[in-house]
């Protein structure tokens, strides 16, 4: 027999042992509790049927795979072939099919914990009511006891598609009020509380579920994430700690205190975490991989690369992501060369458009624009990678001072797709450098029309303005409302800073400038800032922040001019 036909019918037999029991496959597996199982005898009809679905599925005709399976799920009232049809529903993104076969499922099989779960899961994301949603839930919960506090952990799953997060979090109070003797109760409203952004209610409902199940592991570490979202990681640590003085010897806490004290930036401390758990565990992917990312932080290249190495050979599933790592750092010694080997062996996944602009980058720090620019247009990939690509193209362009180039590629790129918001941006900026202010505005009013809370549009249109001492009140205007956006975006600051500076009011620009260096030391803010500094004859101050800014940014062109042109008057 032909290898690969073998093979195919190997697997559809198996495929059919899991949807049938009777007739020819008495060998299945054994039926799950709550399954009514029809007296079904196997007839050829339904063997080719069932034959159709799965080759249909293996050769990625999915919608076809899943109508099959449905059809054979409502002639056979079979309970297995239901949830076979689901699942590839699912699978396929159909929601309408999944919900279909969902309920014929829990149709067949009432008693049937997991339909009633996956029907919850499928309407949540579909046309069905909450009510309806909880009511399955409720029941779900209700009916299985043995499997009480398996549910109640699976809740914010099973309601994860819901939009509405603060829906869903009342809903989860609702459902866990008959069983708040459990902790596994008060975890689900924890999950709840955080997915919905309330990280003080997560707090008190991990709380009282620790307070029923002291040390529990799944909570601890919870609740350590919990502090972390709240600014609290040094808290974080000091829970994991007091955690593993009762537990030394529970690595999965020690493992989260690694990653407690790198949210605290404490990386020194959590390198020596990380080394004291790799002494215990050498070969250990994930502890590896964490080892070489503090190394990268600390700026030791070399340990970096080592530990990045071993992670490599030890088998680690973000192959791509440590070749980028590695590439990084021999782009970082200077080795261009090795830097693109390693960036040409990342494959066809989500890194490989970072890989190629990458490698691209290389290039043009050696002063081969031309093969850059080649390599970004010929690289293949879908729409969103394309789009990269071309940004990618203009950015090399216009750090390589050819602003018209940079914007005919733009400008050709938006011909094909001409209500894309990141090239319209991408061309504003382009068109402003070259003066054509009209195209700027242009591009920049669509922006906002089609994106009203694009924060930078707004803001880039009203410094772009005040910059030329043009319509100044709508300046500020458009960029308080940047401001209301993104309120401690050190750019918008900046810009709020450099109108009202514009308007005759330099004590209040000094305010937003100062704020704005406080959380970004940029040398365009510096240059504003030691401007307002001069205006109001603290020349010592603006001198230091001149002096400070070019020391650490010498080749910034409007830094320079700035600093020449008041020490000149």
């Amino acid at each position: 027999m032909n290898l690969k036909l073998s093979r195919l019918a190997r697997r559809t037999t198996l495929a059919i042992a899991l949807c049938l029991g009777t007739g020819l496959t008495a060998a299945a597996e054994k039926p799950r509790a709550g399954d009514h199982l029809p007296g079904q005898e196997l007839t050829a009809r339904t063997l080719y049927q069932l034959l159709l679905a799965e080759i249909a599925g293996a050769r990625g005709q999915i919608g076809l795979s899943t109508q099959l399976y449905l059809d054979l799920a409502r002639n056979t009232r079979d309970p297995r072939i239901a949830r076979r049809a689901t699942e590839i529903a699912i699978f396929a993104r159909n929601v309408e099919a999944s919900s279909q076969a969902a309920r014929l499922w829990l149709e067949i099989a009432p008693d049937s914990a997991d339909a009633r779960r996956i029907l919850s899961g499928v309407t949540a994301g579909g046309n069905a009511t909450l009510a309806d949603v909880q009511v399955q839930l409720a029941r779900a919960l209700a009916t299985h006891p043995e499997r009480l506090a398996q549910n109640l952990l699976g809740l914010n799953r099973a309601i994860a598609r819901l939009d509405d997060k603060q829906a869903a979090q009342a809903m989860v109070m609702r459902l866990t009020e008959p069983y708040l003797e459990l902790p596994e109760a008060h975890f689900a409203r924890a999950q709840a509380a955080m997915i919905a952004q309330d990280p003080m209610e997560a707090m008190a409902a991990i709380d009282t579920a620790l307070g029923l199940r002291p040390d529990w592991e799944p909570a601890l570490l919870f609740k350590a994430q919990v502090l972390q979202h709240a600014g609290a990681a040094d808290e974080a640590v000091k829970q994991l700690e007091a955690a593993i003085a009762r537990q030394p010897d529970n690595r999965n806490l020690m493992v989260a205190r690694g990653r407690a004290l790198v949210g605290a930036k404490r990386y020194e401390e959590a390198r020596a975490e990380f080394r004291r758990l790799l002494e215990a565990a050498p070969d250990d992917r994930e502890l590896l991989f964490a080892a070489g990312l503090l190394a990268l932080q600390l700026n030791d290249n070399a340990d970096a690369e080592a530990q990045f190495g071993r992670a490599l050979a030890a088998g680690h599933p973000e192959q791509d992501l440590i070749r980028l790592h590695l590439g990084q750092i021999a782009e970082n010694r200077g080795d261009g060369t090795a830097a693109r080997q390693w960036f040409d062996q990342v494959g066809q996944g989500e890194h490989r458009a970072e890989a190629v602009i990458r490698s691209a980058q290389s290039l043009v720090r050696e002063g081969r624009l031309g093969e850059a620019r080649r390599l970004l247009q010929d690289a293949p990939g879908d729409p969103p990678a394309r789009r990269r690509y071309v940004l990618a193209e203009a950015h090399v362009l216009r750090d390589a001072g050819q602003h018209a180039e940079a914007l005919d590629v733009v400008e050709t790129a938006l011909r094909a797709s001409p209500d894309d918001i990141d090239l319209m941006y991408e061309s504003a900026m382009l068109a402003e450098r070259l003066n054509r202010l009209k195209l700027m505005e242009t591009r920049l009013r669509r922006v906002i029309a089609l994106k009203p809370d694009h924060a930078h549009a707004f803001n880039a249109l009203g410094y772009s303005l005040a910059d030329r001492r043009l319509r100044l009140q709508e300046a500020e205007a458009l960029v308080a409302r940047a401001l209301e956006l993104a309120p401690d975006d050190p750019f918008i600051l900046d810009s709020m800073g450099w109108v009202r500076f514009r308007r005759g009011d330099a004590a209040d620009a000094l305010r937003h400038l100062e704020r704005a260096y406080r959380i970004r030391q940029d040398p365009e803010i510096a240059a504003h800032l030691g401007e307002v500094l001069w205006s109001l004859k603290r020349r010592d101050e603006a001198e230091r922040i001149f002096t400070e800014a070019q020391a650490a940014h010498p080749d910034n062109t409007l830094l320079r001019d700035t600093a020449q042109r008041l020490r000149a008057k």
